[in-house]
């Protein structure tokens, strides 16, 4: 599992890199600086890649979720 503190000290590199967070998902940190969630999984024998968004907008955005949610 990767902190916010880690991945705020990501660090860009000449090539884009992957830090895993588990389970398929990782974060792309790419040399302009830029950090992407991506999700990758297997669909028919093939590998596969889903885009899920931007560091930080999509941790404040699953932060957010999962404070106002109320259960079902």
């Amino acid at each position: 599992m990767l902190s916010d503190i880690a991945i705020k000290n990501a660090k860009p590199k000449d090539k884009p890199y992957k830090k895993s967070v588990g389970k398929g998902l990782f974060l792309l940190i790419n040399p302009n600086g830029s950090k992407y969630f991506r999700f990758k999984y297997r669909f028919g024998g093939k590998e596969k890649t889903l885009a899920l968004g931007v560091y930080p907008e999509t941790c404040i955005f699953w932060r957010n979720l999962n404070t106002h949610s109320e259960p079902i």
